[in-house]
């Protein structure tokens, strides 16, 4: 079975920048004969600091995420932090992602699989992999059709992250498709003197790694220039690296 490829930018910055992935997505479909979901978020409503630029918002942001879905044919994944969102984000994308924070806010997760939608959840920076089942029976029990997992690895403070690959194992026993988030997993959170810092040059071990512990897919923000991106820049790999990164994932 091909690997689900999820790729995009961290935060709606512009139209122009949102033409400019999916064009680029739409080529690699073409010549590697795959299908990247295209992704990117109208809110981020964790970002560090209260000053930090955190997107169009819902009505505006889904609007150019449904321009996207028409112009290009891209199915569309985005997240939602409130559970009043769902609907909404339910009538324009094909998948709807909790974040890892709120991968255990019940009602989050009722409201995105009421949608019928795929529902992906992040596991938490404080949660193994095992303990995602209560997430997925939340969502299932709900009436979600069908729950993937993304893997981004354990927070212990000290601004990082450590990635133990086992969880992918753990949690496709609890859902057949687990993701594995290349490029959160590197983040250093709050590292970055009032943002999140990150390191770029591990994204594709990240990525490789996930393969070889059976991954069945890969999520990848991506960015022209990710050093004057205005979210999450130092961990989003280069636009155009992403597609030599999925020739060697497939």
């Amino acid at each position: 079975m091909q690997p689900i490829f999820i790729a995009g930018p961290c935060v709606i910055e512009s139209s122009e920048l949102l033409d400019k992935v999916a064009r680029e997505l739409v080529r690699i479909n073409k010549k590697l004969g795959v299908e990247i979901i295209f992704k990117s978020s109208f809110d981020k409503a964790n970002r560090t600091s209260i000053n930090s630029f955190r997107g169009p918002g819902l009505e505006r942001g889904l609007q150019m995420l449904a321009d996207i879905k028409e112009k290009y044919g891209l199915r569309i994944l985005t997240d939602i932090h409130e559970s009043y969102q769902a609907e909404a984000v339910g009538k324009v994308c094909d998948v709807i992602q909790i974040p890892a924070f709120l991968c255990r806010q019940t009602d989050l997760l009722v409201a995105a699989a009421k949608t019928g939608k795929i529902v992906n959840i992040k596991k938490a920076q404080f949660l193994s992999g095992a303990d995602m089942k209560y997430p997925v029976e939340k969502a299932l029990e709900s009436g979600a059709k069908e729950v993937w997992l993304t893997e981004r690895g354990n927070s212990f403070g000290y601004n990082n992250l450590v990635v133990d690959f086992r969880n992918i194992p753990d949690m496709k026993e609890i859902t057949p498709n687990v993701i594995m988030d290349c490029t959160h997993s590197v983040q250093r959170p709050g590292a970055g003197n009032g943002s999140t810092g990150g390191d770029r040059r591990f994204v594709p071990s990240m990525a490789l790694a996930a393969k070889a512990f059976g991954a069945t897919g890969y999520f990848l923000e991506v960015h022209p220039n990710p050093d004057k991106g205005l979210s999450d820049g130092p961990n989003m790999l280069e636009l155009d690296k992403l597609e030599g990164l999925i020739e060697k994932l497939l």
